[in-house]
């Protein structure tokens, strides 16, 4: 069963799931959890908050209900607004301690449903991590963040077997260029078929930029960054560089797009398609965004576009 058709089985299910509302039934609200009073600085509460975030959500003393719109007593709406939040606190957690609570996550959902397999807890859970944290379209995707919960499913006992085989696949693929070492090298042409190297390029930060002709959001990334007078004095003073590359065969048309490329930018193809063949970098979907500093470790990773200009207007 491919992964996709898990993930319609498991929403069939929370559809199914359970006994209907509409007889007196009231959902409970989502059970917030305090930050110790002790706990003033901002990060020491973040890094609390991300901890515990479901402690009293995922409580095995009591069980409530699952129907058509409630997960364990709470609306699903409302839930899915918790797990927004939980995004944020996450962000603000930062990359030290959110892996962490991520993975603790899995452990606590898991934990609810060896307790009762009826409820949707474990199953409305994992669909909505992997789907805020993994998906190329979610502005919160983070596979560094993913990745230890990836791990716990791709061994759990209460995923289907024939499953595991898909998330040990993503545990590879998030185990890429991960945040904190050094990015793949790989060789580039550019448009007059002269050859480079990542690490050649030669700045204090690199923008690795993987784009296709014609397609409308990396168009609105060049433009955003082709007239942001900051990039420009940057790449002018030699601290930035933006590799902007094509990872397909399609020279001729991207040949014919190159007008639209910034001159002050490296413009290249991959000439040995090795990045999407042998799965150098996981680009699974365009654009994508990494950034390196000057030793090509990575600091941002298949980074949402707002992430990356957030970094680039308080760089200093």
């Amino acid at each position: 069963m491919k992964k996709t058709a898990f993930i319609t089985a498991v929403a069939a299910a929370l559809i199914s799931c359970g006994p209907r509302t509409g007889d007196g039934f009231q959902p409970r609200p989502f059970p917030e959890v305090g930050v110790p009073a002790m706990l003033t600085e901002q990060s020491e509460a973040a890094a609390y908050l991300a901890e515990h975030f479901w402690d009293a959500f995922t409580d095995t003393a009591r069980l409530y209900r699952c129907d058509s719109v409630t997960v364990n007593g709470v609306k699903r709406d409302d839930l899915e607004q918790e797990y927004a939040n939980y995004m944020a606190v996450l962000g603000m957690a930062g990359p030290e301690v959110a892996p962490g609570a991520v993975k603790r996550l899995l452990m606590q959902i898991s934990a609810m449903e060896e307790k009762d397999t009826a409820s949707n807890v474990f199953e409305t859970l994992s669909y909505m991590t992997t789907r805020y944290l993994y998906d190329p379209n979610s502005p919160f995707r983070n596979e560094d963040f993913y990745l230890p919960f990836v791990e716990g499913l791709s061994h759990s006992e209460f995923v289907p077997d024939e499953m595991k085989p898909g998330y040990e696949y993503d545990v590879r693929m998030c185990s890429l260029n991960r945040v904190g070492t050094k990015a793949a090298d790989f060789r580039f042409c550019d448009s007059n078929g002269r050859r480079h190297t990542l690490y050649g390029i030669r700045a204090e930060y690199v923008i690795l930029f993987f784009s296709n002709p014609g397609c409308n959001a990396c168009k609105e990334i060049i433009d955003a960054l082709d007239t942001d007078a900051k990039v420009a004095r940057m790449i002018e003073d030699g601290r930035l560089a933006v590799l902007n590359i094509y990872i397909d065969e399609d020279l001729d048309g991207w040949r014919k797009y190159m007008p639209i490329y910034p001159d002050s930018w490296y413009n290249g193809y991959d000439p040995d398609y090795v990045i999407r063949t042998d799965v150098l970098y996981n680009v699974r979907a365009i654009p994508s965004l990494y950034l390196l500093d000057a030793d090509k470790t990575v600091l941002m990773k298949d980074a949402p576009p707002e992430r990356l200009f957030f970094w680039l207007e308080n760089v200093s």
